[in-house]
């Protein structure tokens, strides 16, 4: 894949609107559940910006329950579901880097079922694509941004700090 010229505000800025967002809605009934990769990496830093609100917080990877495995195939990833605590009846609010079509969205919110019936969930995204391909929206995105399909926008970490990197598909 090639790597593109980036053109999107800087993470460490949209997390932090992020979490002023999450502070209007976080009560002892929340919990913060990302999804790897860049999720793992907003909740990471979330820690530390609402280190004095008491949430629970826990990583979610739906990679067998998206439904393009046949398309794609499955992707090893370093990370694993890691959920320690009751979901049922809490507001849980998924947090991810980039909503793009809704698929992994979709994913992560069956996995969440399986862990109990929470009563409400809410997405929470730096960059919303707006190409979402199935009825599913971000409930707050710090950042919209229109891309090309095949461009794939993600949030990594490189020298100690967070960046999104763009790539384009190999033609």
């Amino acid at each position: 894949m090639k790597e593109s010229k980036n053109m999107l505000p800087e993470p460490s800025i949209l997390i932090q609107k992020i979490a002023t967002e999450l502070s209007k809605e976080i009560n002892s009934n929340t919990c913060l559940i990302g999804i790897p990769k860049g999720g793992h990496l907003i909740i990471n830093a979330l820690k530390e910006i609402l280190s004095a609100t008491k949430v629970d917080y826990g990583l979610i990877d739906a990679s067998f329950y998206r439904d393009d495995l046949e398309i794609s195939g499955l992707k090893v990833k370093e990370m694993t579901t890691d959920v320690m605590f009751e979901i049922k009846d809490k507001k849980v609010i998924l947090i991810d880097d980039v909503f793009f079509t809704g698929r992994t969205t979709r994913a992560a919110i069956n996995e969440i079922f399986d862990f109990g019936r929470p009563r409400e969930i809410l997405l929470y995204v730096l960059i919303d694509r707006q190409s979402e391909q199935l009825p599913i929206k971000p409930s707050y995105s710090a950042h919209q941004v229109s891309s090309e399909t095949n461009d794939y926008i993600n949030l990594e970490e490189e020298n100690g700090r967070l960046v999104f990197k763009i790539r384009k598909k190999d033609e």
